[in-house]
């Protein structure tokens, strides 16, 4: 069953969830499945879908892959961030205050977490040129999204993380996936929503994202 959504809506309420996940009810195999079949929908300009979707549900390996999400956070490295950076963050009053309240939670409770999913696409961007990433990354991308936007059209919440960066080589071996050839692109923590009451963010304004004919 779908939640009664217009397209608008579902597009503008597809939120990052952190501390409204229901950590106390499974997420059906099924539904998990209607997800990845409308991802693998998605556009691809190469006409190659060379993306994969890994779901984690068994307990002794979520339990080992929420660990790995908690390490790969403590080791990542602070971005560099300009002054538009800052002020961007902070439009919206107290909002960095509940990403950060967000992502403890979620860090403290890696390991309740009833799946993870870790999206994957074949071929490495490591050391590519522009064009090549460009090219893997606008297959993954939109895919990943669509499951998003799925997950959410069905009561799920997800959060996009990049938690599996530092640490993704030492992921790929926990989960059986040939590093030299397949990149994991995200970590989507996936659970049922607390409530599906979610509204549109506060953005910066229009003006300040749209370029008509020239910069």
């Amino acid at each position: 069953m779908t939640l009664p959504l217009t397209p608008d809506q579902l597009l503008s309420t597809t939120r990052a969830v952190r501390k409204r996940l229901d950590l106390t009810r499974p997420v059906p195999r099924a539904l998990i499945e209607e997800c990845v079949d409308l991802a693998t929908q998605a556009p691809t300009g190469r006409n190659r879908q060379r993306w994969h979707f890994l779901v984690v549900t068994d307990p002794g390996r979520r339990a080992a892959v929420a660990d790995l999400f908690r390490r790969s956070l403590d080791a990542n490295v602070p971005q560099r961030l300009t002054d538009d950076d800052v002020r961007r963050m902070y439009d919206a009053p107290g909002s960095m205050e509940r990403i950060a309240g967000g992502l403890r939670h979620l860090y403290d409770n890696a390991h309740r977490v009833p799946a993870f999913v870790i999206p994957a696409v074949e071929g490495r961007t490591d050391r590519a040129s522009v064009t090549d990433q460009a090219g893997t990354w606008g297959s993954i991308l939109p895919a990943t999204w669509s499951f998003m936007l799925a997950a959410r059209a069905r009561g799920l919440g997800t959060v996009w993380t990049t938690a599996q960066a530092p640490l993704e080589r030492e992921l790929a071996a926990t989960l059986g996936v040939p590093y030299e050839r397949v990149m994991l692109a995200a970590f989507l923590p996936l659970a049922f929503t607390l409530g599906t009451d979610f509204r549109p963010a506060r953005r910066v304004p229009r003006e300040e994202v749209l370029h008509w004919d020239r910069w």
